[in-house]
């Protein structure tokens, strides 16, 4: 199994040792010819909006919306999760789509506003989770099938729908392999 992960711009080389500690191979994006044979995608953070012309400009966005409907498991966090939704609140710009989601951007204010904070994550375990929330999104609006993992102050920050996950937060900056790990148990076949 290798996991790959787009490294176009944002915390890809944290979300790689991450996987590192998980046992998993993984390597850096940037091409689309490095989309072959890897068993999943992670989408980490950064700035949503460049992420999207960066997409387009490599010329993968259409190839990763392909894969996507053909069942390749995508992980985004934060810029990822904006990514990966189907609508996002404010200016338009690329996305994949895939996830039916509606995101609000930098819904909990800007970068001197970042906190941390301990979730009850039921699906990772019974000890709370401490999550990272940098210039964060949050969803507002789940379709069918999307499961809701976890909310903050009422706001959904976790959810999955069938082979995507989606974190307004950074597990890559944390020292707990849960959240990966559920990617991996959970969304790859």
């Amino acid at each position: 199994m290798k996991i790959g992960v787009l490294a176009l711009q944002g915390a890809f080389v944290e979300h790689q040792k991450m996987l590192q500690l998980c046992g998993v191979e993984s390597i850096q994006v940037r091409k689309r010819e490095q989309l072959k044979g890897i068993s999943a995608l992670v989408i980490p953070g950064g700035e949503s909006t460049t992420m999207g012309k960066l997409l387009t400009g490599y010329d993968l966005l259409e190839p990763l919306v392909r894969l996507g409907r053909e069942g390749l498991p995508i992980f985004g966090t934060c810029a990822g999760l904006i990514v990966l939704a189907r609508d996002i609140s404010g200016p338009v710009q690329p996305k994949l789509g895939l996830m039916d989601i509606a995101v609000k951007r930098n819904a909990f204010g800007r970068q001197v506003d970042s906190f941390e904070e301990d979730l009850a994550i039921p699906a990772i375990g019974e000890k709370p989770f401490r999550a990272v929330f940098i210039r964060a999104p949050y969803i507002i609006k789940t379709g069918n099938g999307v499961e809701v993992l976890t909310r903050y102050n009422g706001r959904v920050v976790f959810a999955r729908q069938g082979r995507f996950l989606a974190a307004a937060f950074h597990p890559e900056l944390t020292g707990d392999l849960r959240v990966h790990r559920y990617f991996l148990d959970q969304c790859l076949p």
